[in-house]
């Protein structure tokens, strides 16, 4: 049998190496090196879209893969893709970094300088591991999961925008349409889901702070079960515990969410930190919520820019939403489109609280009326997007809400391999 081999090295010397010895390993057919983390995941993803099949038995992780630490990526990799073997390649052989790689959901621990014999070993081990796995479960496709969910952020160009009305009003048309999902609020100093959906619930996402591996119980017992059917993990009530979340936390939280929902909203506010950072790097689609004024406007260009120099987003992967739209404005969407670089939602959201305070002052933002001109749009929205069901084209063959939304905002997909700097995080 064939070993299939795909090497994560963010060192040029490293990968000729790791190259040139897997060229001499018996029955193994050795991918191109991949140079960062983001590539890595993403070529999974990608493979897994295709098919399951298609998957590596063996990926070696090299201790300088950047921009996410080494034993991050193993961890995300053995969340989402449980089938791979992963092996970690270090100098340090210590007993402590084998049991954390262990943790993180390692095979095997090679030392440097590579040995021919040690390499054999260690991947023969994993791709052992790889098919046993495989044949045990029966390599049915409802068992490998894959890329998992689709993961929405929501941002604010500034604050007040109503970048959080916009996330509650996806992740209620996403469960609408019968979708399994979860809304996120990762504005960790002032967010107001709860406020908006009349939640009063004890836990919050920093009780995941301290957690190693989320589990799905675990991360059960952080969700609150909505009435609508949304599973809602919540901000914190004291704001200043909300730099307990750390992007390995988020990073974490994501892929847990990922996996357990069909569609994942979250809230990131307007301030970037290191959690919805991390967020907005991980999504599959990302919303900037403005509002036709210079102001706004100024405050999506400058936080485009941001994502940029961050390298979590580029201009042309994120969709800019006009909220409280107005024909007579000046600053029209086609306008905010060229001064942000970004694609404008071909819906935009009327300017029309009335038909909003009463839900608002409730807080039972669920119990908008349908016949809402914004509830319409926002729901306009989610079709776009992809996130509702279209039970009815996709009876008659014809492309779904999700293939609409993918081609109408070019979603970036986890395939995408653009992103092979070092990604940073704004405090």
């Amino acid at each position: 049998m064939t070993t299939r081999i795909l090497p994560a090295v963010g060192d040029a010397d490293a990968a000729r190496s790791i190259t040139t010895l897997l060229s001499q390993l018996p029955d193994a057919e050795p991918a191109s090196p991949v140079g960062d983390s983001t590539t890595l995941l993403d070529t999974l993803a990608r493979l897994a879209g295709e098919s399951i099949d298609e998957l590596p038995e063996v990926v070696l992780v090299h201790e300088r893969i950047g921009p996410v630490p080494a034993l991050e990526v193993i961890r995300e990799v053995a969340l989402r893709f449980p089938a791979v073997g992963v092996v970690l390649i270090t100098a340090d052989a210590s007993p402590g970094l084998f049991s954390a790689a262990m943790d993180s959901g390692a095979r095997g621990l090679i030392g440097l300088p590579l040995s021919y014999e040690e390499l054999v070993t260690r991947v023969q081990a994993a791709a052992a591991w790889s098919v046993g796995v495989r044949r045990h479960l029966g390599q049915g496709n409802d068992v490998f999961t894959g890329p998992g969910g689709t993961v929405v952020a929501v941002a604010g160009s500034k604050g007040g925008v109503g970048a959080t009305l916009v996330a509650v009003q996806l992740a209620l048309a996403a469960r609408a349409s019968g979708q399994n999902t979860a809304l996120v609020d990762m504005d960790l100093q002032a967010g107001d889901v709860a406020s908006y959906l009349d939640v009063q619930f004890r836990r919050s996402i920093v009780d995941l702070a301290d957690i190693q591996d989320i589990s799905p119980r675990v991360l059960q017992d952080a969700v609150f079960n909505h009435q609508t059917g949304l599973g809602l993990l919540l901000a914190p009530g004291e704001g200043e515990r909300g730099e307990e979340v750390t992007d390995r936390v988020a990073r974490q939280i994501v892929s847990a969410l990922r996996q357990r929902y069909q569609v994942v909203v979250i809230d990131c506010g307007a301030q970037m930190n290191a959690a919805n950072a991390t967020a907005v790097e991980m999504a599959d689609a990302a919303v900037l919520v403005t509002t036709p004024d210079v102001v706004a406007v100024r405050g999506a260009k400058r936080m485009v820019r941001l994502w940029d120099r961050l390298q979590i987003r580029k201009a042309e992967e994120t969709v800019t939403l006009v909220n409280r739209y107005n024909r007579t404005t000046e600053i029209q969407p086609p306008l905010v489109e060229r001064i942000t670089g970004t694609r404008v939602a071909r819906v935009a959201v009327p300017a029309n609280f009335k038909e909003l305070q009463g839900a608002v002052d409730a807080g039972r933002m669920q119990d908008l009326e349908s016949k809402s001109t914004v509830k319409q749009a926002l729901w306009a929205l989610a079709g776009e997007l992809g996130l509702v069901k279209s039970a009815e084209n996709e009876g008659k063959g014809g492309k779904s809400a999700n293939d609409r939304g993918s081609l109408a905002f070019g979603r970036r997909s986890r395939g995408d391999t653009s992103r092979d700097g070092k990604r940073g995080t704004g405090g």
